[in-house]
């Protein structure tokens, strides 16, 4: 999506106003930019851990929540700014999947090729099924405690697999604002969640 300048200066006007639409109109100029600077930053080994969509969505996220240090005025900062965020991101990525001991990339394996199909393999300990459990339940308790919009949105594009112009349709809404809306749902189910996914 492409603005004209002074479109563009009154986007990033009301964005910074408090209008959630207009920052999303705004953040999505910059998103076929970044999703190559995401490309480019996300080696081969890493891309299996995590695609360029998915740090873009990130960068976006942490874009929202952090809109007011932005103190640039044009579309060409807000990139350079935009791909800053991005950048940090990419680096943490890469250190929790290189770093890490348990998660570590060198210690993957490929799983041997079986020649015939074996057994069933084992089921899951009883401490491995309470623990799924457990945070099936809070999943559960915290999609129950969002707005209606929100559990909407998240069904739609998680158990439907509706693309957000069909979500946008289904709302009565554009296709930018279903996404700017399943991504408030999702950072208000991390916030609900305590943030399992930082850990």
């Amino acid at each position: 999506m492409s603005l004209h300048a002074e479109e563009f200066g009154g986007c990033l006007t009301a964005a910074r106003g408090g209008c959630r639409e207009s920052l999303g109109r705004t953040l999505e100029t910059c998103r076929r930019y970044l999703l190559g600077v995401a490309r480019d930053e996300l080696s081969a080994d890493l891309q299996a851990k995590g695609g360029a969509s998915d740090l873009v969505q990130d960068t976006f996220l942490e874009a929202q929540s952090a809109f007011d240090r932005f103190r640039g005025t044009s579309e060409s900062e807000l990139r350079a700014w935009l791909r800053q965020l991005l950048h940090h991101r990419a680096a943490k990525f890469g250190r929790r999947y290189r770093t890490t001991l348990k998660r570590r990339l060198a210690r993957e394996a490929a799983l041997p090729r079986a020649e015939a199909p074996g057994p069933a393999g084992r089921l899951p300990t009883p401490s491995v099924q309470l623990i799924a459990g457990e945070q099936a339940h809070r999943l559960h308790q915290a999609l129950e405690g969002l707005p209606d919009d929100y559990r909407r949105v998240i069904t739609f594009r998680y158990v439907d697999q509706y693309s957000f112009e069909e979500i946008g349709r289904r709302m009565g809404r554009t296709a930018n604002a279903a996404r700017l809306l399943w991504l408030r749902a999702i950072e208000r189910v991390r916030q609900e969640l305590g943030g399992l996914d930082e850990s």
